[in-house]
């Protein structure tokens, strides 16, 4: 029996919609080193890319204090380097317009608070695109933790067998199965199959024609 088709499109921000990984990789490393912190990889703050700022700062969490000031000097950087780093993915406009064309209903779930999360849907264009936004600091757990994607489903009363997760990270993929949703893997973003297979994305997009051809 075929699969039912796709009503409802819930969509990760950073690395699915917008390509700000560069500027995300350097807000961490600024931080480390305005706190007098030793340096890690691209690689090593990759791994934790798709989770909250307090999930990556963990291992200064015993500290309060601390956790609070790496998370503000993170987020001073990012927002002053925000518009000038951050781009669009090429066809994500045009894929996302055709999918509220085809009276498909859409979200964002991010790992991002809300105020970060609307200034990239802003840059991109996408604000008025999307029929809900579910971010950080609207949940309890956050990816890979299913809740998130429960709360977008909830708010769009939506089916979650007809619903589909599109993100870029191993901790959308895990959300999104967690939650009884479909899970689509963007390989336009920063990771490839190797590191999202383990995951078993119920559908790969190489492009955003691939996303299109969702909707059938």
């Amino acid at each position: 029996m075929p699969a039912p088709t796709l009503q409802t499109f819930l969509f990760d921000l950073d690395g699915t919609l917008i390509d700000s990984v560069r500027l995300i990789l350097d807000s961490y490393h600024h931080t480390l080193a305005e706190h007098g912190l030793p340096p890690r990889s691209d690689e090593e703050w990759l791994r934790g890319v798709g989770t909250p700022l307090a999930a990556q700062f963990a291992e200064w969490g015993g500290e309060p204090a601390m956790l609070e000031d790496l998370i503000a000097t993170y987020r001073r950087y990012n927002l002053a380097n925000h518009d000038r780093m951050v781009t669009v993915y090429p066809g994500v406009v045009a894929a996302v317009e055709a999918i509220r064309r085809r009276g498909r209903a859409t979200g964002l779930v991010t790992s991002k608070n809300r105020s970060g999360a609307v200034r990239g849907l802003t840059l991109a264009k996408l604000e008025a695109m999307m029929d809900v936004l579910v971010c950080a600091d609207e949940v309890t757990n956050a990816k890979p933790h299913p809740e998130p994607v429960e709360k977008a489903v909830a708010l769009l009363h939506a089916d979650r067998a007809t619903t589909v997760y599109v993100g870029d990270s191993i901790h959308d993929m895990l959300a999104g199965r967690a939650a009884g949703v479909r899970t689509a893997a963007a390989l336009w973003g920063p990771f490839g199959r190797d590191h999202l297979a383990g995951a078993s994305p119920d559908y790969w997009l190489e492009s955003t024609a691939d996303l299109l051809a969702l909707l059938d």
